[in-house]
């Protein structure tokens, strides 16, 4: 099989401002106050033994706090200079709302200033920025409105975009509007474990209406300030396998399947330029266990690289480009980070072989961050990070990666 990757694909990593940047203030870092000490708690609950032995951080309460994180807001020049310098021709960021509009209404030109900067950092190392306009995050304001179950959410997201596309438009081509919206509805609305924490099915069909509501919205003003933009949103797609023989199993796999991965893409595919795709692993759907031989992360999450063959070719009916936007592994080791990247890159290859539009590929994370609910010891980065001192150490699994950027090719 032809091992080469088509002429001008993008190759990078990708963070969120949250997770990176340090010294937020929005709804998920008082979420974090108020949390700590229960999430530290329960993590005596939450994992298996080898990883509370291997993990120990988890049961401390300042794992759950972001605080400054990896100052990326700071560091910013450094960090992109890394990236270069393994070779990476764009990056995957996302712009922090609550930066951007502290109070309702009123925008802050210094944040504004700073994202420009860090715009121009990246076009001046020949990095194509890819902007991920809503990570999460909400501004307190916001989140007293309601958060995105609001009716209003939808009206003021879109001034905000709006905003952006007005004093970035020119130098940004790629744009993501909306990370994950199945993860985050999923998470904050049906089994409640983040910010705001609500078991509501009623709610969850609110919020989903309103992220819709808001891609189109964007999407149309994106367009109408620069028609030469690509504006899509950035999809956590699972591959499902169904276990065993039975119908029902069937049945509720491809409920599900849709459910999570398909429904908000076909209620935007007109209002997407390209389709986004986030994937880690694979879901197995069934009433009976299946032994595997496969490795695993330190999160438990199964390695399985043949998971995004089938997502991108459950996604080639859509006849969008396509740009995998996250894609990675928690190793503090670094283990088997390097063969992670070229054995799901093959199942990339193997989809583009087989009519697949796959542009580019980002892995998750540049730097290790902050994981949400579990804090900082998962490690995801190409770059390990010392939390205690800031000093960033590239990992060799790092280097492995920039081989296959340089032949743009597993070969």
């Amino acid at each position: 099989m032809r091992k080469k990757f088509p002429e001008n694909f993008y190759w990078g990593a990708a963070t969120s401002s949250h997770q990176v940047e340090g010294g937020n203030v929005n709804d998920w870092s008082e979420w974090e106050k108020t949390n700590a000490k229960r999430l530290s708690e329960e993590a005596k609950k939450r994992w298996p033994d080898w990883q509370k032995e291997k993990f120990p951080e988890m049961f401390q309460e300042k794992n759950y706090i972001s605080g400054r994180a990896c100052d990326h807001y700071n560091l910013f020049e450094k960090d992109f200079e890394i990236a270069k310098s393994l070779g990476h021709n764009a990056h995957r960021f996302s712009i922090e709302w609550s930066r951007i509009e502290p109070e309702e209404g009123k925008f802050n030109e210094e944040a504004i200033e700073h994202y420009r900067q860090v715009i121009q950092s990246l076009k001046s190392r020949n990095i194509e920025p890819f902007v991920t306009l809503w990570h999460w995050t909400l501004p307190i304001w916001m989140r007293d409105l309601g958060g995105v179950k609001s009716k209003k959410f939808p009206k003021y997201f879109s001034r905000y975009v709006e905003k952006m596309a007005q004093v970035f438009g020119q130098d940004v081509k790629f744009w993501i509007t909306l990370n994950e919206p199945n993860i985050y509805t999923g998470q904050s609305y049906v089994i409640g474990c983040w910010p705001p924490q609500k078991n509501n099915v009623v709610f969850y069909y609110q919020v989903i209406k309103n992220l819709i509501k808001a891609h189109k919205q964007s999407f149309n003003i994106i367009k109408n300030i620069n028609p030469q933009a690509q504006v899509g949103i950035a999809q956590s797609y699972n591959f499902f396998e169904f276990l065993g023989g039975k119908i029902i199993n069937k049945i509720v796999g491809k409920v599900v399947g849709y459910v999570w991965s398909l429904y908000f893409l076909d209620r935007t595919k007109k209002q997407q330029d390209f389709i986004g795709l986030n994937n880690y692993y694979r879901k197995t759907v069934g009433f009976k266990s299946k032994k595997t031989d496969n490795k695993f992360s330190n999160l438990s999450w199964e390695i399985f690289p043949e998971a995004i063959y089938h997502c991108l070719m459950d996604l080639k009916k859509y006849q969008k480009p396509i740009y995998i936007t996250e894609n990675g592994l928690a190793d503090v080791e670094d283990k088997y980070r390097a063969e992670f990247i070229k054995s799901y890159l093959t199942n990339v290859q193997r989809a583009i072989q087989e009519g697949v539009d796959v542009r580019g590929y980002f892995y998750w994370s540049l730097l290790d961050n902050f994981e949400w609910d579990k804090g900082f010891w998962p490690r995801f980065g190409l770059v390990e990070v010392n939390y205690q001192t800031l000093e960033r150490k590239i990992r060799p699994s790092a280097w492995e990666y920039k081989k296959i950027i340089e032949n743009n090719s597993l070969d």
